[in-house]
């Protein structure tokens, strides 16, 4: 049987004792009801009945008037129908005589008719007598019943509450005592102890629950010393791979010991394995200043004295995750000097070609200017055309080339900065100027709020500057004409002057925006007017941040975009 029937089958016992309970008490009081319905109904109404008689029949001595004839009459016939116990039909029917023999007997037989009053009293004291007979044996019966009801309800309800609390007693340890040994089971596996079996001898669930517990402890006990040598070589072939890895490998568990380290990473902090697993992380660093750098600096990328050569390595911290929970960490540094020295030599080669462009790009447009100049000869609405196109393309290249050796200044960290001290409006009115003739022939009114009383700023004039006029630029650019394009000026929380330039134009999806400041990115959907290298952003983000400064932006679509950055108060 299964526990669920056990349960059923258990409280349907508890609902058995107390419906049998139920059924004696309402069986035996019935009978009590009906006894005593018995003893107060057809006896007490024939006493009720006799008595009347009596009292009509004594209301005067000589002669029965109407009144008393009546009287006798009505409760006469109400007696002769409510004849229930044996002799009263006998003694009814000879009141019945005497009565009509007493009706008819004439007023001067005095004698006779005392003679019948004293029978029919006779019989009436029968009548009463006999019913004060029935009634105290129905009371006796009555009594036996109610002394008989209490001693079995009693019988019956002691053997109840007997049963019930041996059931209440018992059962739930029958439910209970397996879970407790199961539970104490489980505690005991926790402890890696595989050897625990259940014994529970039922054909229910928890003698599946046994055997299912006992199959699992057996496989458990099978897996832990049967695959304990696959584990041990697994591990063994897990260190060979990372010791053949050409990437240093330090890992630690999430109270940072030491856990391995391959030789890579052996040969880079010059020590071996030995002295450093198991020690902590903090007191190996204490002697060695590279672990030391390891844990405290959060450079990405970082420059290694090995060997009397100078090494790129490139630093990754991965943790270490099980049930959601960081249980170690591992620091991985991958050898870029191979890619850093390709990269110092494209930085190298744009810096170059892009100076020795700016001698020939130069030299064209001061060709060009000598062309526009009328005293040189005139030139017809053709050339003069040819001659603009020139000079605009002349144009942007020069301003490509400056682009590209500010970002190789950038890539090489030569970014030559003449820091002063100066005052926020100084730098907006150069931009404001400088740009001011191009806002005009766009139709785009600039609206500018510098407060005279900002604090002054700790930057470079030159290159701050130019970055506010690269972001007036862009909205300018992106704006549509008859609009405003806003640059506000404040001092902002941090203590720093916050420069805010904010167009109207169509915005840019949020998807581009962690790109923006990226080289070479451009958002997709720019008009060929609106695009340009791709570097004035990445740019002014080395210039604003060279100057411990802070660059971002913020931009909805179909409202504008928000550039802005901040400096330091000087």
């Amino acid at each position: 049987m299964t526990i669920k029937n056990k349960l059923r089958a258990g409280f349907g016992f508890l609902f058995l004792i107390a419906f049998l309970c139920c059924s004696l008490s309402i069986f035996f009081l019935n009978n009590l009801s009906s006894d005593a319905s018995e003893i107060l109904k057809d006896n007490y109404e024939s006493l009720k009945y006799a008595k009347n008689i009596t009292s009509a029949l004594d209301e005067s001595q000589a002669g029965l008037s109407q009144y008393q004839i009546s009287t006798i009459e009505n409760n006469l016939r109400k007696q002769e129908k409510n004849v229930t116990e044996p002799g009263e039909q006998q003694l009814t029917n000879k009141l019945r005589l005497e009565f009509e023999h007493l009706k008819v007997l004439k007023t001067i037989q005095i004698d006779a008719e005392l003679e019948l009053r004293s029978q029919i009293r006779n019989v009436l004291y029968n009548i009463m007598q006999l019913n004060m007979n029935s009634i105290e044996k129905r009371n006796n019966n009555a009594q036996n019943t109610a002394h008989r009801a209490t001693i079995i309800v009693a019988l019956i309800g002691s053997f109840c509450f007997l049963v019930a609390f041996t059931f209440v007693i018992n059962f739930p340890g029958y439910i209970a005592n397996p879970i407790k040994e199961l539970t104490g089971r489980i505690k005991e596996i926790s402890n890696r102890n595989y050897h625990q079996h259940l014994n529970f001898k039922t054909n229910d669930e928890f003698g599946e629950l046994a055997i299912a517990f006992n199959l699992m402890t057996g496989k458990l006990n099978e897996f832990e010393h049967g695959n304990l040598a696959n584990i041990l070589f697994e591990k063994k072939r897990i260190e060979t791979i990372i010791n053949s890895m050409h990437d240093a490998i330090i890992g630690f568990d999430e109270k940072y010991t030491i856990i391995f380290a391959n030789d890579v990473a052996c040969r880079l902090l010059s020590t071996n394995e030995e002295r450093l697993t198991g020690k902590h992380a903090h007191d190996v660093a204490m002697e060695n200043d590279l672990l030391r750098n390891l844990l405290i600096n959060d450079h990405l990328k970082m420059k290694i004295n090995t060997d009397n050569r100078e090494d790129y390595y490139s630093k990754e911290i991965v943790p270490v995750i099980s049930n959601d929970k960081v249980i170690g960490k591992v620091i991985i540094l991958k050898n870029i000097t191979e890619y850093q020295q390709l990269d110092e030599a494209k930085t190298n080669f744009i810096a170059t070609i892009s100076h020795e462009l700016k001698t020939p790009i130069s030299s064209i447009k001061m060709s060009l200017k000598l062309l526009q100049d009328a005293r040189v000869g005139a030139v017809n609405s053709e050339q003069k055309q040819l001659i603009d196109n020139i000079d605009e393309d002349a144009r942007r290249l020069l301003h490509i080339t400056a682009e590209l050796l500010d970002m190789a200044q950038a890539e090489t960290g030569k970014i030559r900065l003449n820091f002063g001290s100066t005052h926020p409006k100084n730098i907006v009115d150069y931009a404001v100027k400088a740009l001011k003739f191009i806002a005009d022939q766009q139709e785009i009114t600039l609206n500018i709020k510098c407060d005279n009383n900002l604090p002054y700023v700790r930057a470079d004039l030159d290159k701050t500057t130019w970055v506010l006029i690269n972001l007036l630029s862009n909205a300018i650019k992106y704006s549509r004409p008859n609009t405003t394009v806003d640059l506000f000026v404040k001092q902002n929380k941090l203590d720093g002057i916050e420069f805010i330039v904010q167009d109207h134009g169509q915005g840019i999806e949020d998807k581009y925006l962690s790109r923006i400041f990226e080289r070479y990115f451009k958002v997709p959907g720019a008009s060929v007017e609106q695009t340009g290298t791709g570097l004035g952003l990445a740019i002014a983000k080395d210039f604003i941040e060279a100057q411990s400064g802070k660059i971002g932006v913020s931009s909805e679509i179909g409202v504008g975009s928000r550039f802005y950055f901040i400096l330091p108060v000087s």
